[in-house]
Parts: structure tokens; sequence; C-alpha cells
């Protein structure tokens, strides 16, 4: 708890260091100027900085050697099923993935949704978006058909 409070008081009192400490963990691409962009009522965060958050989540973990470290376990219901996947097998699956979706045209900062079960696939989905800068909008499976399609519309959705 000490750890928690700690952490509490250093955002509280100093919130921009706070971020440009957490910050040091990710990738970056091109290195941020200014942490926090605050002109009320908007924030601008890491500003002039660019990051991938499939890279954050898999690649720095595959260059630090630890590829063949468990990255995701699904366990699957009711049935109990069990698959796991390195970071490695990971990276691998959503390059696959995301090459796939940039054959059919997408493209940084298009919509995606993803209308799949909550499986690995469904994480692949994500990042794989990610990896090539489009924008993810997960549907709930027991939507109907029209909600799914107002969600889609709404999201001005470029694939599902």
């Amino acid at each position: 708890m000490e750890a928690y409070q700690a952490l509490y008081e250093q955002a509280a009192n100093d919130p921009n260091g706070f971020w440009a400490e957490r910050a040091q963990s990710l990738p970056w691409m091109k290195p941020y100027d200014e942490v926090l962009r605050w002109a009320a009522p908007h924030a601008e965060w890491f500003v002039g900085g660019q990051t991938n958050a499939s890279a954050a989540c898999i690649d720095q973990h595959v260059e630090a050697g630890l590829g063949d470290k468990t990255a995701i376990v699904w366990v699957g219901e009711p049935t109990g099923e069990r698959r796991t996947l390195s970071f490695r097998e990971l990276k691998e699956e959503v390059s696959k993935a995301a090459s796939g979706l940039s054959r059919l045209g997408v493209k940084q900062g298009d919509v995606v949704s993803i209308y799949m079960p909550m499986t690995p696939e469904l994480v692949i989905a994500m990042l794989a978006c990610a990896r090539i800068g489009a924008v993810h909008s997960v549907i709930f499976g027991g939507f109907s058909s029209e909600a799914i399609a107002d969600r889609n519309n709404d999201a001005q959705a470029v694939a599902v």
C-alpha cells in the first residue's frame, strides 16, 4: 500500500514527471517533445512522439530475448480448451494479420470493427490494427445485426 501511495503522490504532485518516467518503458520510434499539452478541455499526450502499441506489447520482448516466453494463455469455456502463444508466435500471427489488413487497403487512421469471440485471434486482430496504425472497435457478440450495422456505420469502419 505504501508503494501505491508513493505513486499516487508523485502523479498528483508532478504529473509530467510521473508520466515521463512511465513512458521510458515504451519503445519510441520518435521521441516526444512534451509530456502533456493541456488546453481545456483537450489534452495532448507525448506531443511530437511516435510509438506503437503492438511494438510495445510484442516486439520489445522478442528483441530482449524473451521470444520463447509465454505471451498469451487462453482457456476456453465451457470445454476447458487451452492454448498458449509465445511472444515470437504472437508476433508472427500479428504480422500476418497486419499484412492481410494492409492488402485489403486498411491504412493508418482507418477504423476496423472486430466482431469475434474472446479468443487469441481477437487479441491478434487488435494488435494487428495497432501495428499498421488503424483504430480497432470491438463489437459485442450479443448485439443484433441492426445494432452491429449501426456501430459499424457510426465508427465509419472500413473493414470488419
